[in-house]
């Protein structure tokens, strides 16, 4: 049973070692809310929200998240003992409307405190199989096209099986193609809009198309399937989507509608582990691949997708690039790292998400800090 007697919520300051840019905008420091969730028996388990600063990703911020679970979803999980993780999401949502961020952030806390429970390793206890698990990286918008083909081909050489480009109108055809007939037609690159076309940018859209990508992630508007059903139909080259993909339901209507052919999971944009494991079950059945993307986590963000990456459906490489990709130093030791076959490995050795918390390092960046018992 997952008694929890208190829950404690920080925010953390953690700075990139290089500003990421993607068609919404720029990130310099990241606000990280931590959930940190103590069971009555001495257990605890970790999550991280992944909202960021401002809604220019999803409608939720770190700062909403902050009001929704200490005002709403805390209440309800403090005060109901819950005999498995599978059910949190589902007391939650029974009569709080959306804040699927907030809501993933304790859910995967109460994964991981069950699998220190029950002993098990976190990829285990939700159903992964694999012991390691491959890894792309995603660059943000850079300042010419020679500059991402230099940085593209120090990825590669580096051993990253997938090279996503973020782009944007007028810094999307002659990048991507820059880098195309740079690197050749075998590399692994793929290009990622963040909703930043319509289609009445066909015209660059379709040129895209010529480039031999394995795939066009989210086009078109954030909560769109239709439009991306009609361009679908106009593209060789699989849509992803990502933003569009808010839980299983969502997940059928891109499969009923032919609005996709791949799917990014975030689990911490569809409210957890449980919705992941459910969206990745209906992909599997109707054979459409998945992979696990990114939110410029910390550690505890990474060990969760690590886990899920390790079920069996996600055939594709995902964002799950090692501790220094992002960070001077990570919030987790060990920190995370890729081989030179650009493999990261499922720690599988010991219960829960795998890594330690570095709890100095954690409280020297807290700049806000909140107890809920």
């Amino acid at each position: 049973m997952l008694h929890l007697k208190k829950i404690i919520l920080r925010e953390i300051r953690l700075p990139l070692r290089e500003p990421f840019q993607i068609s919404s905008g720029s990130v310099h420091d990241r606000r990280i809310l931590l959930i940190e969730l103590q069971h009555r028996d001495g257990h605890t388990g970790w999550g991280e929200c992944v909202a960021g600063e401002y809604p220019n990703y999803s409608p939720e911020t770190i700062d909403t998240c902050w009001l929704a679970i200490s005002e709403w979803i805390a209440p309800k999980v403090l005060r109901t003992d819950i005999s498995q993780p599978d059910q949190v999401l589902a007391l939650l949502n029974d009569d709080i409307r959306g804040h699927l961020m907030a809501k993933a952030a304790i859910e995967m806390a109460s994964w991981e405190m069950a699998a220190h429970i029950h002993n098990l390793p976190l990829a285990r206890l939700i159903g992964g199989t694999r012991s390691e698990i491959a890894t792309g990286i995603s660059l943000g918008i850079q300042k010419s096209p020679q500059a991402l083909v230099e940085r593209a081909a120090a990825e590669l050489a580096k051993g990253y099986r997938k090279i996503k480009i973020k782009i944007k109108p007028g810094m999307d055809v002659e990048f991507v193609r820059t880098v195309r007939e740079a690197l050749g037609p075998q590399a692994p690159l793929m290009a990622d809009a963040n909703n930043a076309y319509s289609l009445h940018d066909i015209d660059s859209i379709l040129a895209l198309d010529e480039l031999g990508l394995l795939m066009i992630e989210q086009p078109l508007a954030w909560d769109d399937v239709v439009s991306h059903a009609q361009l679908q139909r106009q593209l060789k080259t699989p849509v992803c989507l990502d933003e569009s993909i808010t839980g299983v339901d969502r997940a059928n209507d891109m499969i009923a509608l032919k609005s996709g052919r791949i799917i990014n999971i975030k689990p911490g944009r569809v409210g957890g582990f449980a919705a992941s494991k459910a969206i990745h079950e209906v992909c599997a059945a109707n054979g459409i691949p998945v992979w696990c993307g990114g939110m410029l986590e910390s550690g505890i963000g990474r060990a969760h997708n690590v886990a899920l990456a390790s079920l069996p459906n996600f055939k594709l490489p995902g964002d799950v690039s090692p501790s220094k990709r992002y960070w001077e130093q990570d919030i987790v030791t060990p920190e995370w790292e890729m081989n030179e076959n650009g493999m990261v490995r499922v720690p599988l050795d010991k219960p829960g998400m795998g890594v330690a918390v570095n709890m100095d390092r954690v409280e020297n960046l807290t700049v806000r800090r909140q107890e809920l018992d």
